[in-house]
């Protein structure tokens, strides 16, 4: 079995048997990654918590013979430990990492989605004044680097300017021409919003101050759309929305 090197971040760990863990990492080189972590749960184990969520870690891997890798060892690079100890952060950063957990491939090397999601934490790990709109910008870059950023400022089926409804199925705003019936109203301050949370980029999302009423109507449009798209229910998002402000 080959040993390879990679750095990444750890996406969740789920127990196996009595002492092991199965750790899913997004790495630089190798696209997501599956692995056993033997031993971990043990008192005595050198993995300590260098294998826990959030983690950024250097990794010495196995290649295995089935679907499963072997971690032999691991180094923390950043363990981004401020999003552990506070709920919005955490809410923000479990999205980011459920979110590539489900777009990414096994194996299939995705550089620029590495980069975003450390991007997307480094930020978070700054204590921004709004995590959440951090979390809503990842997800935006996160849905365009995948090929489904939503139409905001023209209809997704024609390209007529200044839409007025918005359906996820149809790509976002659409004008009345085009729009199906399960198409919904949408007021151009929501649209403008995403534009600007998706412009700013994580980095920049969490300093930007907007109206509460036009954040809960792009939050849902957001939400939505992400889902549709991504095809998966996102446990994460209800824990996001609830870290918001009422």
């Amino acid at each position: 079995m080959p040993l390879y090197k990679e750095q990444g971040v750890i996406l969740r760990a789920i127990k196996l048997g009595e002492a092991d863990k199965i750790v899913t990492v997004m790495t630089q080189g190798s696209g997501k990654v599956r692995a056993v972590a033997k031993g971990i749960r043990k008192t005595t184990s050198r993995f300590g918590a260098r294998l826990e969520p959030f983690t950024h870690a250097s990794l010495m891997v196995y290649r295995g013979r089935s679907t499963l890798d072997t971690i032999s060892q691991a180094e923390i690079i950043s363990p981004f430990r401020a999003l552990r100890d506070d709920l919005g952060l955490f809410a923000a950063g479990e999205t980011m990492l459920e979110a590539v957990d489900k777009v990414a491939e096994e194996h299939e090397r995705n550089v620029r989605l590495f980069l975003l999601l450390l991007t997307g934490l480094r930020a978070l790990q700054a204590r921004p004044a709004d995590p959440a709109a951090v979390a809503e910008s990842f997800l935006l870059s996160l849905l365009s680097l995948s090929g489904f950023h939503p139409s905001l400022s023209a209809c997704a089926v024609c390209g007529r300017p200044d839409p007025d409804l918005f359906a996820s199925g149809q790509g976002g705003a659409v004008c009345r021409s085009c729009a199906e019936p399960d198409a919904g109203p949408v007021s151009r301050e929501a649209l403008g919003l995403l534009a600007d949370l998706g412009a700013a980029g994580p980095g920049q999302a969490g300093a930007m101050t907007v109206d509460l009423y036009v954040r809960r109507e792009a939050r849902g449009l957001l939400f939505g759309f992400a889902e549709y798209h991504l095809e998966r229910r996102m446990k994460s998002l209800p824990i996001l929305a609830r870290s918001l402000a009422p």
